[in-house]
């Protein structure tokens, strides 16, 4: 490919996302090792970087960026600012028929649009390779601290939107005193990885399963399990994963051994259809139930945790499960068990987000355009090409195509 000219878009959709690609300086180190990109930014008044930043860095900045050939952006563009016949890269959510972006994905093919989708970007060993999970487990560790401290009254802490960067959001962690709290944190991924982290960086000891379930301690302590620590055959004693992963049905939860012992409750885990949820209703109205914040980092929303009613939004972050009752209330009520399902949390870390992702975009995605794909990146991240559905989504047809019962 000779010249190719790249839009970097407006978000559109509401709540405004301030995240983006790549910033100033990526692009420039973009430019300097793909002299044959020609960059436009799409001015934009929300952005994390300014404008400004961008036309200082020498690019062109425009509300008119229709003549490029590829688009791209965060979160799913509005069908009426699809523009026809071109190449989107974006988070388009419609890889697991999610119902509300149905129209997207139609107007996509009927536009011609060619589409790559962030999310279904893996290597060669099928290992994702874009994602903002990191943040989301940054920003939901220092939120579920945060409502610790508001439902007990034990501290204030701003919110994490109104700080500048992860350095700030852990300067005011640190100065916490926090009591003696069992902390659980779940998963295996990016974003249990960003928790970790952030708790290891406030010094809270790390103790085993073993440890966490039998000892008593005078400090706080985090415990991080997986799916065998939480989930056992119905049957056989022994646990084994790939066979838990395609036999969901053949297990149960074997969670409520850590509900009886954990205060805070830090969700960080992939949970797959099918698979039995970590504990119910009436696991909750149990007198054993110890766990009295829920920061569900992962927000199944209807999923693993019986505790998570709703996704809660950036504006009002936190409510109240009712223990009796199952519903929603004050969280500040005293038997209330506070949660905090925030869907979009990377979006409150805008810059360390954005440049987190800008830096693998740069140095596993942009050069696939250039390299003629020789790790198939593009190729396998591909919805549609020429009107249709590529053959890795074709189970995508009856999604579009209106059936009701897809």
């Amino acid at each position: 490919m000779n010249q190719l000219k790249i839009a970097i878009i407006k978000e559109r959709k509401t709540p405004p996302d301030r995240r983006v690609v790549l910033s100033p300086e990526q692009l420039l180190a973009a430019k300097q090792r793909f002299p044959q990109v020609v960059f436009k930014i799409e001015a934009s008044n929300i952005r994390v970087f300014s404008d400004e930043a961008y036309q200082k860095a020498g690019f062109e900045v425009s509300r008119a960026v229709s003549n490029c050939d590829v688009f791209i952006g965060i979160k799913e563009v509005p069908v009426e600012a699809l523009i026809p016949n071109k190449t989107y890269l974006f988070f388009s959510h419609t890889i697991k028929k999610q119902v509300h972006n149905r129209s997207l994905l139609k107007a996509v093919l009927d536009k011609n649009i060619t589409l790559i989708d962030f999310e279904t970007m893996v290597n060669s060993q099928g290992k994702r390779l874009l994602g903002f999970g990191k943040y989301a487990g940054i920003v939901g560790t220092y939120n579920g601290l945060r409502t610790w401290g508001l439902k007990y009254d034990t501290w204030q802490l701003h919110k994490a939107g109104e700080l500048n960067d992860q350095h700030d959001l852990l300067y005011h962690l640190k100065k916490l005193k926090l009591p003696n709290l069992k902390i659980l944190a779940t998963g295996n991924g990016r974003v249990a990885k960003g928790v970790e982290a952030m708790l290891d960086v406030m010094h809270i000891k790390a103790v085993s399963v073993d440890a966490f379930l039998n000892n008593t301690f005078h400090e706080p302590v985090y415990c991080k399990i997986h799916v065998g620590d939480y989930y056992k055959h119905k049957a056989e004693t022994v646990f084994n994963k790939i066979h838990f992963y395609e036999n969901p049905q053949d297990y149960e939860s074997d969670f409520m051994k850590f509900a009886r012992m954990a205060d805070l409750l830090f969700a960080g885990h992939f949970y797959s259809e099918g698979a039995p949820y970590f504990y119910t209703k009436e696991d909750v109205q149990s007198s054993a139930f110890n766990i009295k914040v829920v920061a569900d980092i992962s927000c199944d929303v209807n999923g693993p945790l019986a505790t998570t009613l709703r996704s809660s939004n950036i504006e009002a972050p936190i409510y109240g499960y009712d223990p009796k009752t199952g519903q929603e209330t004050d969280f500040k009520n005293k038997n209330a068990i506070a949660v905090m399902a925030v869907s979009n949390l990377p979006c409150e870390l805008p810059k360390d987000a954005s440049e987190g992702f800008g830096e693998v975009f740069l140095e596993e995605i942009l050069p696939a355009f250039f390299n003629n794909d020789k790790d198939g990146i593009l190729r396998r991240a591909k919805i549609t090409e020429n009107g249709k559905l590529t053959k890795r989504f074709k189970y995508l047809q009856d999604y579009v195509g209106g059936n009701e019962h897809f």
